[in-house]
């Protein structure tokens, strides 16, 4: 057997780990460490607000709660769209997709108008190292949603002109790890930005 032709049937780490799932789980280790990062500095600063606002001045929680309810269901959309690749229905893989896209628009929708109402109260990048803080920290996490959200479109593309067999659900459950782990985040980010204070 040539290294080319074993390479071909045996996409696996010397781990037994699947290379692509591998590489996925690599990227979201760093994820979780740039994501610390940010977290970090927040809580350094949070309390750094000089003469702006403060987060008990800007923060609406039940607004934030409900957009993070909303995030939290796209997990949900994002299982069922797993489950309908593996049981070869790519209809209702693409239509689960789209659920999850709309969902993860909608929250960054949220995040959007959130951060235009506080610019408006005077909380901006340049007002105090909190504001900095904030808005890198929940714009950073706002970015990876839109990448997400432009996975899981791009994944509907590929089964919509055939690219995507019905039995193929590697891409999809890729995306879902990266889903899940922006999701993951966010519990993470409410529960230390919103809920702690």
């Amino acid at each position: 057997m040539t290294h080319a032709a074993h390479g071909a049937s045996e996409p696996h780490t010397s781990t037994g780990v699947d290379n692509v799932k591998m590489a996925m789980w690599t990227f979201l280790g760093s994820e979780c460490l740039f994501f610390g990062s940010l977290i970090s500095t927040y809580l350094l600063y949070h309390d750094t607000t000089g003469s702006g606002p403060t987060s008990a001045d800007v923060y609406d929680i039940p607004f934030t709660s409900i957009s993070s309810f909303v995030l939290l269901m796209s997990s949900l959309t994002m299982v069922l769209a797993l489950s309908s690749i593996q049981q070869g229905n790519p209809r209702a893989m693409r239509i689960w997709l789209v659920a999850t896209a709309f969902l993860g628009l909608t929250f960054v929708g949220g995040q959007i108008f959130e951060f235009t109402t506080f610019v408006e109260e005077g909380l901006t990048l340049r007002t105090s190292p909190f504001g900095s803080a904030f808005f890198v920290l929940t714009g950073f996490h706002g970015a990876h949603v839109t990448i997400g959200v432009l996975m899981l479109l791009g994944v509907v593309a590929m089964s919509s002109f055939g690219r995507l067999g019905p039995d193929s659900a590697r891409p999809v459950e890729m995306v879902g790890l990266y889903w899940h782990f922006v999701d993951i985040v966010w519990i993470v980010i409410f529960t230390v930005v919103y809920l702690i204070p």
